[in-house]
């Protein structure tokens, strides 16, 4: 079928007047079909209190587990996930060593969504999207995403701002045109009276100063890619947000549903390939069921044992899997260009760099991943303290790989996990 590939790549919507209405990538219009079981997209959600670990993990392993409680939400989608016990990076304990989660052995360090999003965001609008759901004043250096030179990456709150960024009108396009172009000219100016320095320095501040050029040629780099971008067609789709953003801390789950729809459609218009979630909490007391629960947020996650305080937090975190098992059905049900479910090509990884906040440990990290085209619907059980044990960056590296990266490390592993898939 002739049908003029190329141009209409660029136009994958349908005028009418005013407005535009957004379509699925179609093969029509020229959608490369990836190699087979390679993942374009990736997404990953992550719960700085943590995931109850014993109502995380099935008692029993490989297939045919029965459900733990905290995991029922999940059931009808439990062919397209799995479920690890035994991993972490050996990191530090703390809150404040959460962000180990996707950065490795060391918080605060290049984090795995930006090295996906590095080698393979730039094929999309936006490399990297990163959200958040929950009290995220509080969250300042305990961000999830952290870029190669260890600047954390800042989170969008509210949904109305993501949807004005993936469908922003004509005006908003000139007003973000206007402010990129003017930020590139004062990097430019930066830039060069940096490098008027670098000549006169000892070795240690060159060393200092090359690391900031690697800093703002990242920056520059995003920002080009945006200005490219910027006249291209935006797709509007047909959704209605809320008249207000659920942002308060008692509308957490509200805002959780809204985010996930966000995402669905920002992987469904292939505006992104890298999207990072983060579920945060503090003392908000929910009301569940109609039933207020006995603590807030942050006081269950720290329950010291205590039976009825362990049974709101499930019963708490339950309601996060409840919206994710929303968000698993809406990528089964919407399709690529190749008719295939988005969550065959989707990645979606939750996890939590908190193993136990109660006793703030970082060990034997909650970790579940769906989609990709992975073999799935097992519990895979590992001995971490065997003297070959692997981590969570083995982990990691397959994920990496199954996105077409060729990656061999990260962090304190070497390894993949790869064999545990087939």
């Amino acid at each position: 079928m002739n049908v003029r590939r190329c141009d209409l790549k660029r136009r994958r919507f349908l005028r009418a007047g005013l407005t535009t209405l957004a379509l699925p990538a179609l093969e029509a219009f020229g959608a490369p079909e990836p190699p087979a079981n390679q993942a374009r997209t990736f997404v990953s959600v992550g719960a700085y209190l943590g995931w109850h670990a014993p109502a995380f993990y099935p008692k029993q392993t490989g297939a045919g587990y029965q459900m733990p409680p905290l995991l029922e939400p999940l059931e009808p989608h439990r062919g397209h996930f799995t479920v690890f016990s035994g991993l972490d990076h050996r990191a530090p304990n703390g809150h404040d060593a959460w962000n180990n989660y996707l950065c490795g052995k060391v918080p605060g360090s290049y984090s795995l969504d930006q090295m996906i999003a590095d080698r393979i965001g730039q094929q999309s609008r936006f490399p990297s999207i990163h959200l958040i759901a929950g009290a995220s004043e509080h969250t300042n250096g305990r961000q999830m995403s952290y870029t190669k030179e260890g600047v954390p990456l800042p989170e969008i709150e509210r949904p109305s701002v993501l949807y004005k960024r993936l469908f922003m009108s004509q005006a908003d396009r000139a007003r973000v045109a206007y402010v990129l172009s003017s930020g590139k000219s004062a990097l430019d100016d930066v830039l060069d009276d940096a490098k008027r320095l670098h000549a006169g320095l000892p070795a240690s501040d060159r060393a200092k100063l090359g690391e900031y050029f690697e800093s703002v040629r990242g920056v520059e780099k995003r920002m080009s890619r945006q200005i490219e971008t910027i006249d291209e067609p935006i797709p509007q789709p047909n959704y209605k947000l809320p008249e207000t953003d659920p942002i308060t801390p008692n509308l957490m789950m509200e805002a959780e549903q809204v985010l996930y729809d966000l995402m669905t459609l920002a992987i469904q218009t292939e505006s992104t390939k890298v999207i990072t979630f983060g579920l945060y909490g503090l003392g908000q007391v929910f009301t569940i069921d109609g039933q207020p629960l006995s603590a807030g947020y942050h006081a269950l996650s720290h329950h010291g044992n205590d039976p009825g305080m362990m049974r709101d937090l499930v019963r708490l975190e339950r309601s996060h899997m409840l919206q994710l098992a929303g968000f698993l059905r809406q990528l089964r049900e919407k399709k690529d260009a190749h008719d295939r479910p988005l969550l065959d090509s989707t990645i979606v990884l939750v996890g939590t760099g908190m193993g136990d906040a109660s006793r703030h440990s970082n060990q034997n990290l909650p970790t579940l991943v769906a989609g990709g085209g992975f073999q799935h619907g097992r519990h895979l059980a590992i001995e971490r303290n065997a003297p070959d044990a692997p981590l969570l960056g083995d982990l990691y590296i397959t994920l990496m790989q199954r996105l077409g990266m060729e990656a061999s490390e990260f962090s304190n592993a070497s390894r993949n996990l790869n064999h545990l898939f087939a």
